[in-house]
């Protein structure tokens, strides 16, 4: 006897709906509608087109001879942990512009646009609004259009209240003008640039620091600073761009002091045939940076590599323009100081 096919089955249920399945339509609705004046509130001389189109448009800026395109992409790691036991969503996307637009500005390159990618497991619509108002305030500080950008709900890929954010940059230099390890020679010398905090970097060894050793809260202050954790851990991640755009001519390399710390970093900004010599005692390690070591005893190798010890980029220069970049960096409000010097050498990063 041959076996029948089964049956479909005919068990009545309540119709599923893409909200029963976790994705709120109508609060990604609310979401765009909450974004669009900050979106729009960004847009500079190149913008072409209207908000919500499927792809932006950008004109080519006609005042740069041979012009290059310099694009990077990057996140802001596990900061967003704090900023979401902080509950305070408004500054990590100013984190995320600044961070992308200093990636670019170590190649001498001035930001012409920015997009946005933000995941959610449960989408909040004033959650992403104060997310992409921290985007906003980045662009806008370092004349940056928010070109487009992208808001998901992934239920089962995120766990509420968790969500993550990536950022994409593009901007322009002129082919002759790009900088880089081809430009330094024997004798430069290195400029150090105050950074803000710990930038976007070292948070996952800092967080552990924080809550197991020093058995700290959000709210709890912080050892030293007379701020809350909170305040000393979502510090705004400082751009560069203003303190360096007056004097990018006479710079000959940079390096933007991110994951791997000075030794890291600096070396990407090296010829094969040189080293870097970072003079320790030409800067003051900043409290929240000697706290977590003491708390954690966390060895100074550690140390060197996960964070930026208060070294947020260095510059590559002459001698004699040494002054020139540190005065810039002043005007703006960013302490800058002669951080070391360069030599023969295998490209190594040394300390003394």
């Amino acid at each position: 006897m041959t076996a029948r096919p089964n049956s479909p089955s005919t068990t009545s249920s309540t119709p599923m709906d893409y909200r029963s399945a976790g994705v709120d339509i109508d609060a990604g609705d609310d979401a765009k509608r909450r974004i669009r004046k900050l979106v729009e509130s960004t847009c500079t001389s190149g913008v072409r087109g209207a908000f919500g189109a499927f792809g932006g448009l950008f004109k080519m800026p006609t005042d740069v001879p041979n012009p290059l395109l310099v694009a990077s992409a990057d996140g802001v790691g596990t900061k967003t942990r704090v900023a979401i036991e902080a509950n305070r969503h408004s500054t990590i996307g100013h984190d995320l512009v600044n961070h992308c637009v200093n990636d670019i500005l170590v190649q001498g390159a001035r930001p012409l646009f920015f997009l946005d990618y933000v995941a959610f497991g449960k989408l909040e619509p004033e959650v992403v609004e104060a997310v992409v108002a921290g985007v906003a305030a980045g662009c806008k500080e370092n004349n940056c259009a928010l070109l487009g950008g992208e808001t998901a709900e992934m239920p089962g890929i995120y766990t509420p209240p968790d969500y993550d954010l990536a950022g994409f940059i593009v901007g322009c230099v002129s082919e002759d003008r790009v900088l880089g390890p081809g430009r330094v020679v024997d004798g430069d010398v290195m400029v150090g640039m105050a950074s803000s905090g710990l930038h976007t970097n070292g948070y996952s060894l800092a967080r552990r620091i924080v809550s197991d050793r020093m058995k700290l809260g959000p709210t709890d202050e912080f050892p030293g600073m007379g701020v809350t954790v909170a305040d000393a851990l979502l510090s705004v991640h400082a751009s560069y761009l203003r303190a360096l755009d007056p004097v990018l001519g006479v710079i000959h390399s940079m390096a933007h002091i991110t994951g791997g710390g000075l030794p890291g970093n600096v070396d990407r900004a090296l010829p094969e045939s040189l080293d870097a010599v970072v003079d320790r005692s030409s800067w003051e390690l900043p409290v929240l940076f000697r706290e977590l070591q003491r708390a954690g005893e966390v060895p100074d190798d550690d140390m060197l590599r996960s964070f930026n010890l208060g070294v947020g980029l260095v510059v590559i220069c002459d001698g004699s323009d040494t002054d020139a970049v540190i005065q810039s960096a002043s005007r703006a409000g960013i302490a800058a100081w002669r951080l070391g010097s360069i030599r023969p050498g295998t490209g190594r990063v040394l300390f003394n």
